[in-house]
């Protein structure tokens, strides 16, 4: 995609939705770095429903910490993989705890070092807890970038570092937001919006689905 369009299609994003952001639930980092490891493999529908009911009751590392790993599972029990996510996300307060003074750290090596935290998570949690201009790239954004030709790549690492390099500057702190939103309800899976999509005049895409008759 030429340079002209990429600006251009940012453009237009960003006038859809000026301010976007996660919609996962939270009020602080850590619970939105919990929130983010309990969403792996499962919707932010469904962790949201999971941590209304946790986070009043345990909210900080120590809260969760106390409720410890069978307390947590009654919690979390309606997400996928909640056994693992309530193991991960127990070891991982500990560390807060011991290493980082219950706060979350705010280097990418730091946040990967703890149980449950890939690259995608800790650049979510840079780029919407700290303002960095980090993009994780999860299913949504790798289709994205490869169908409308913004940033293909094979894998999701590959489409990361091509958009490091193609995204303006001024878009880099939102394109994140702006691209997952974009792929979870216009650029779908199974059959995209292509009719309504603001940007499929600069999309790359073959095989657009044509209008309703």
């Amino acid at each position: 995609m030429k340079r002209a369009d990429i600006v251009e299609l940012f453009t237009r994003l960003r006038e859809l939705n000026p301010h976007p952001t996660t919609e996962l639930e939270y009020r602080t980092p850590f619970q939105l770095l919990v929130a983010v490891v309990l969403s792996a493999q499962a919707t932010d529908v469904g962790v949201n429903k999971a941590t209304r009911k946790l986070f009043p009751k345990a909210g900080t590392p120590q809260a969760i910490l106390a409720l410890g790993e069978e307390g947590l599972k009654r919690y979390i029990s309606t997400i996928g993989l909640y056994n693992a996510k309530a193991k991960n996300v127990i070891a991982l307060c500990r560390i807060l705890i011991e290493q980082h003074g219950g706060e979350v750290p705010r280097t990418r090596e730091a946040l990967e070092a703890l149980p449950g935290v890939g690259r995608k998570t800790a650049n979510v949690v840079l780029n919407t807890a700290f303002g960095e201009p980090t993009i994780a790239v999860d299913t949504h954004i790798f289709r994205v970038a490869n169908r409308t030709g913004l940033a293909p790549g094979k894998d999701v690492r590959a489409v990361e570092d091509k958009l490091e390099k193609v995204v303006p500057a001024e878009f880099r702190k939102d394109a994140h937001h702006w691209l997952i939103l974009h792929g979870r309800y216009v650029c779908k899976a199974r059959k995209p919006d292509c009719p309504l999509c603001p940007i499929r005049d600069l999309c790359h895409y073959k095989h657009k689905t044509p209008p309703a008759a």
